[in-house]
């Protein structure tokens, strides 16, 4: 059986070399393995957070706005690595749950973002159960391998915003 864009190769031969690239992605893909591991590292710090209502996405961004008074929503997108679309979403539930405020930034079209005392007194109280979940990750991976993991994914996130920074100008 012939596929209709490829007509020299047969469904069989084009079944078994997807399979192998598929095996090879699994296997080596930065990507795929990144996401994987981060999944699981994310499933392991919000089952310790579980207690204080909050998951790993929330704590992260009320961490990253908790290091300013206001921040710029650009400049929050930029120190979480998100897009805005998804940090928009993000912080839509934060403000629903009374956790941050936005204001108008100096033109109209920047927002301010901010903790409120809830998300304060909220992120005080999530603040023991991380360091918690830090312990448990750092046990898993061992401490060595704890301590050389952090500054190269730095070092990833720094690369790839680099690139990618130069790939859109």
């Amino acid at each position: 059986m012939l596929l209709p864009f490829e007509t020299d190769r047969c469904i069989y031969t084009y079944m078994e070399s997807t399979n192998d690239l598929c095996r090879e992605v699994a296997g080596s893909c930065v990507c795929f393995n990144l996401r994987k591991a981060t999944r699981l590292v994310t499933q392991l710090y919000d089952g310790v957070l579980r207690p204080s209502g909050l998951r790993t996405t929330q704590f992260t961004v009320l961490v990253a706005v908790s290091l300013s008074d206001s921040v710029p929503m650009s400049t929050l997108a930029d120190l979480l690595g998100m897009d805005r679309t998804t940090l928009t979403r993000n912080l839509k539930s934060l403000r629903e749950l009374g956790l941050v405020a936005s204001a108008a930034g100096d033109d109209r079209r920047s927002r301010l973002i901010s903790l409120t005392e809830s998300g304060r007194t909220a992120l005080e109280s999530a603040l023991p159960l991380w360091r918690e979940a830090q312990r448990r990750a750092t046990e898993l991976l061992g401490e060595d391998r704890a301590g050389q993991l952090t500054p190269i994914l730095a070092e990833v996130s720094s690369l790839v915003t680099e690139t990618h920074m130069e790939v859109r100008t």
